[in-house]
């Protein structure tokens, strides 16, 4: 009798499961943000699809849940693909699309090769994206959208392979900026590297991101203060009509989100939406429940609210903030590289917010739109060393400091035939306080400054030859008023991008660009004897040239070829070590809180060969292989280096096969070759220890292994009428390949634990590489 009724419980479950089905829904729009009437909007390869209505609203209905790729098509408009969406019984966003208008007078709706695959007009070179559903499901991501970034082709992983670090074809961490929903956001790590930008965890939540997008080489106009990269995350847009919970459990992490309407009043949708999530680490517990000595443990939260005013007028309010604390505990049975890992790690504590509030109106006339933003961002850093982090005991280092930034932005965007024209302007007041104390290097000082720093953009892009010629051209001029011997002229930014297509389905791409970057806080209010001896610093300076050759291969899939080249100048070069600082910030720090002079020279140059295909026939992939040279001078600026991130060769694969019955493999495979470290200076060491001193004279004699992992992750999803679920299994490191990492030193013991006199310093054992396997769970309710 029970087998009977377990056969029959299964067989309904069995049944009720599989008559499942669910509705998608979105907005189709143009490029000013005008509705679009009748537009067709389809599930590619079945007979599911949908017109919009008068406000541009589409809904599909009796949708089986799965993996699709959604088309969306209007006339006189390029056809636009929403790739490998994924269809849940329960917590499906709007898929809303932003439809080009074409430049020539089209009789019918045409699907080809050439507008399925594309990228942004003013960036039609080193630019890729990555959807919410190939995020979400990442291997070895840990559901960190910026570890996700790191897949991208020219990207290198951080030394130890540990951290978020964002290394773009050989230029330094610190070269990029970040934009959430077009609000720029300094900070995107806990425990981040002050004076940078990377860290070992990402803040922001997987649930949030709709894509990703990676501009490398070659960026518009309308970005400031960037050197190698702009990385842009779009956020979806909370429902208008209904209310769904999301819950995700990983390896290190919970996090929970609600999604909503707000102000409905009865209406079948308002006018108003929210999301807004918490996440909570558990890293410290696990570490404590393995013995490992560091407990790193953070709370993190983010939120967004869209009103649409009128059919002209849409306000955004976005937040991201974090409370993170790093401290080591010596209890449990501790050696070997987990007694270096306690005796030289640092205890940090930072607190950081981001709050921003952006107005798009779109003008009557139907021809073009403008944006304004205002955004307040704050990093409160403690961050401190000591001789006994046992006890907290024999303090030789703190640097307590605090960054506040409040930000105006206006972009101006209109449309004239066949021109696209904007424009724009951004003031921002900096303020900024930093107390340091340094024991060993024997200084100690209190800096306060607050500055203004402002500039501006023109940019102007057009089709020509029935849309086969993209030329984009701009101009940008930044200044501020702490720095000396930085007027606006001096900054001038020409940036010019081309795109040729010769032959069908290929096309010839060109890029050049100037771009400038302000030194960092931490440079700028350095001080010796209550000078500002970093206050005529100049603007660091890269110059990119970028040729590629793409050819369109079918409906989802592109190969294409690279070359580039960035030459550096006026990068900033530390007094003390006689090294450029393109040669940190990849490490427990505080970049450049010291003496420096911009007098440094660099240059990165290579070749990068790519193959992506969206979701076609179940699969999804992107394949990249970059072969460059990194090299950087310090005070002779006739001698130049290999950097530390001087891998030469990267070879980096991320792709998934969607199997039946709502089961999913994939998998990411990274290589690096041999990089350039800086040698420990051990009679330094051993004096000042547990501060580890590197010989940055020596830098370059030695190199770290070749860095090669492969991680894979199984997803199974189940649908049911009130409830979604997902689980998956990841395996990082299946190859068992061991992590490169520099040599590591802890004071030499005997065999009772007590340090030996006189002392010495002994070499701790690597550790061989090892699979790490992880669950996780995520549920929409």
């Amino acid at each position: 009798m029970r087998k009977q009724l377990s056969f029959l419980f299964i067989f309904f479950a069995f049944n009720c499961y599989s008559q499942i089905s669910t509705s998608i829904s979105g907005y189709v729009t143009d490029e000013t943000g005008m509705t679009l009437i009748g537009a067709s909007v389809y599930l590619e390869n079945t007979t599911k699809g949908a017109i919009t209505n008068e406000n541009g609203y589409y809904q599909i209905t009796k949708v089986k849940p799965g993996s699709y790729n959604l088309v969306a098509s209007y006339l006189g408009y390029k056809s636009q693909t929403r790739y490998n969406i994924d269809v849940k019984s329960v917590g499906n966003q709007e898929y809303n699309f932003v439809l080009e208008e074409a430049s020539t007078n089209l009789s019918e709706v045409t699907v080809s090769n050439q507008n399925k695959i594309t990228r942004p007009r003013e960036t039609p070179l080193s630019t890729q994206s990555l959807s919410a559903v190939e995020i979400a499901t990442y291997p070895g991501g840990n559901n960190d959208v910026v570890r996700v970034a790191q897949t991208f082709p020219g990207i290198s992983p951080s030394p130890g392979g540990f951290r978020n670090d964002l290394i773009i074809r050989g230029g330094a961490p610190n070269e990029s900026v970040y934009y959430l929903d077009g609000i720029e956001i300094p900070n995107i790590n806990h425990f981040s590297t002050q004076g940078s930008s990377g860290g070992p965890v990402g803040m922001l939540n997987v649930s949030f991101i709709d894509e990703v997008m990676l501009s490398t080489s070659a960026f518009g106009s309308q970005y400031d203060n960037a050197l190698s990269g702009v990385l842009q995350f779009s956020q979806r847009e909370g429902s208008r009509s209904s209310y769904h919970t999301n819950f995700r459990l990983s390896a290190s992490e919970a996090a929970l989100t609600h999604i909503g309407p707000l102000f409905k009043k009865g209406e079948v949708q308002g006018k108003t939406s929210y999301m807004i999530s918490v996440r909570r680490s558990y890293l410290q517990f696990l570490f404590e429940l393995i013995g490992l000595p560091i407990r790193p443990d953070y709370w993190d939260y983010q939120y967004k609210v869209t009103h649409r005013i009128d059919k002209y007028n849409t306000i955004n309010l976005i937040g991201l903030g974090s409370i993170d604390d790093f401290a080591v505990d010596d209890s449990g049975d501790i050696e070997g590289d987990e007694l270096s890992i306690l005796e030289q790690a640092p205890f940090i504590e930072q607190q950081s917010n981001t709050i921003g509030l952006s107005w798009r109106h779109r003008f009557k006339t139907g021809k073009g739109f403008m944006q304004t933003s205002l955004s307040n961002n704050s990093l409160k850093n403690d961050f401190s060393r000591y001789e006994d982090n046992r006890n907290q005991s024999g303090l030789y280092f703190r640097n307590d400091s605090r960054e506040k930034e409040t930000k105006l932005r206006w972009t101006l965007t209109h449309f004239k035939k066949d021109w696209k024209f904007q424009t724009g302007l951004n003031l921002q007041y900096s303020d900024y306080e930093n107390k340091t104390f340094d024991l060993n290097d024997g200084f100690a000082y209190k800096t306060e400054i607050d500055f203004i720093k402002y500039g501006g953009f023109a940019n102007i892009t057009r089709s020509f030859l029935d849309e086969r010629l993209d030329l984009s051209f701009g101009l940008r001029m930044d200044g501020d008023s702490f720095t000396k011997g930085n007027p606006l002229l001096s900054t001038l930014s020409p940036r010019m991008a081309l795109s040729y297509e010769f032959v069908d389905d290929w096309k010839l791409k060109v890029s050049v660009g100037r771009y400038y970057k302000i030194a960092p806080y931490t440079i700028l209010g350095f001080q010796e004897n209550g000078n500002f001896v970093n206050q005529d610093a100049d603007y660091t300076r890269s110059d990119h040239f970028v040729l590629g050759l793409e050819r369109i291969l079918g409906p989802a899939a592109s190969i294409s070829i690279e070359a580039f080249y960035k030459k550096y100048s006026d990068y900033p070069v530390s007094i003390a070590d006689q090294v450029s600082l393109a040669n940190k910030g990849a490490d427990f720090e505080v970049l450049g809180n010291e003496a420096l002079e911009t007098v440094g020279k660099g240059r990165s140059y290579g070749l990068e060969l790519q193959f992506q295909q969206k979701l076609s026939k179940n699969f999804y992939g992107l394949l990249a292989y970059t072969f460059f040279y990194s090299e950087f001078t310090g005070f002779d600026r006739s001698k130049y280096l290999p950097s530390v991130w001087d891998s030469r060769h990267l070879l980096s694969f991320t792709g998934g096969y969607k199997l039946k019955k709502n089961w999913e493999i994939s998998a990411r495979y990274r290589f690096a070759g041999e990089t350039p470290i800086v040698p420990t200076n051990l009679d330094e060491t051993l004096n000042r220890y547990p501060e580890i001193v590197l010989d940055y004279s020596r830098m370059g004699e030695d190199k770290l292994g070749v860095f090669s992992e492969l991680d894979v992750r199984i997803d199974k999803k189940y649908n049911f009428k009130k409830l979604s679920l997902e689980f998956f299994l990841e395996i990082q490191n299946l190859l068992m390949h061991k992590t490169p990492e520099a040599p590591e030193y802890i004071l030499a013991r005997d065999e009772n634990g007590i340090i030996t006199e006189p002392r010495s310093l002994k070499q701790v054992v690597e550790e061989e590489g090892s699979p790490i396997p992880t669950i996780g769970i995520v549920i929409d309710f």
